[in-house]
């Protein structure tokens, strides 16, 4: 048995994954196999608090699963699954469905971004998609959550629903899961307007470096990047109220794993064109060999499904003693 911290993290099969979660998730995802005993999920039960394309959903799991292994998480050595081969995080969900309080819930912010306008006719799963989460990490005991400064307010619930969970029933049944919050480059923002988080959900393709796209696509996206007209600075101070700016130099320093203060002292006083050309080549340096791994993994869908089956075959053996102690724990006959 791992004596190693436990880590559990997952991305969503709904649209493309992008630079931006390469650089905020998946690539730490793969620094952190070192360290960790790993737990990476795909969370199609997350995806459907929207509405969503059956046979979309279907060919979108197998993409990020494959984006996943391509990128170099070792499913050997971590367990790769989607979330609905598990039962145990549905069930969990209802249960905590019982120990959450409304107040908590209403207090989540990403409910009424994703919500908006048309909160009364939003799904019940998308409010109590906090509920979900901690029940994806709290089945295997994970004790430890990658997560961006915009997730941070998750994992603090799932820490509210642990704490809450072994008070009222008497237990130490389940750890308090710490936020492992990623390097400054996990922030990488849209193309088109630097104030914006690069996404998925954006209308514009453009606004965006998916993990599937051709080189050529890549060189035309950051060529047609949203830029200001002034050379870049020679201090990281300068790049102060330039948000655009600011986006590429964050996305060249990510890509290159260096500082951000290196990467304008390496182009201080160069202008957007020629800085362009070196990010692009690198951004093609680091993505094609994934992009090429992800179509070659993808092409064979047998061997993707017995990848997510044999990960999921292991979480379940993880997470059925943690819902037995659960069920004994709140009283509920189960065999």
């Amino acid at each position: 048995m791992s004596t190693k911290p436990r880590i559990f993290s997952g991305a969503q099969p709904t649209g493309n994954l992008h630079l931006g979660n390469y650089l905020g998730a998946v690539r730490n995802w793969v620094r952190l196999q070192a360290d960790y005993e790993c737990i990476y999920c795909v969370v199609d039960l997350h995806a459907i608090t929207v509405a969503q394309d059956p046979a979309e959903l279907s060919r979108a799991t197998r993409e990020v699963a494959a984006a996943y292994l391509a990128a170099g998480v070792d499913a050997t050595t971590s367990i790769v699954f989607n979330q609905a081969r598990v039962a145990a995080h549905a069930e969990l969900a209802w249960i905590f469905n019982c120990v959450a309080r409304l107040g908590w819930l209403n207090r989540m912010t990403q409910f009424k971004e994703k919500a908006g306008k048309n909160r009364e006719n939003a799904s019940t799963g998308l409010y109590v998609y906090p509920n979900l989460m901690a029940a994806d990490i709290l089945a295997y005991r994970a004790t430890h959550v990658p997560v961006g400064e915009d997730q941070k307010q998750h994992i603090e619930l799932a820490r509210d629903i642990a704490q809450k969970f072994n008070k009222d029933f008497g237990v130490d049944l389940f750890p308090l899961p710490e936020p492992v919050i990623q390097a400054e480059a996990a922030r990488v923002m849209s193309l088109r307007d630097g104030t914006k988080k690069m996404s998925k959900s954006d209308p514009s393709d453009m606004s965006r470096i998916n993990l599937t796209d051709s080189p050529d696509l890549i060189a035309q996206k950051i060529r047609r990047a949203t830029t200001d007209p002034l050379p870049l600075p020679d201090t990281v101070e300068g790049l102060s109220g330039r948000a655009e700016a600011t986006n590429l130099v964050t996305i060249y320093a990510g890509l290159a794993d260096q500082e951000v203060a290196d990467v304008v002292a390496k182009f201080a006083g160069a202008n957007f064109s020629t800085f362009k050309e070196a990010l692009t080549q690198l951004a093609i340096d680091t993505l094609a060999p994934i992009t090429g791994e992800m179509r070659r993994l993808t092409a064979d869908p047998g061997y993707i499904d017995g990848v997510l089956r044999d990960g999921a075959a292991r979480a379940r053996a993880l997470a059925a003693p943690v819902l037995a102690d659960v069920h004994k724990a709140v009283g509920l006959l189960t065999d």
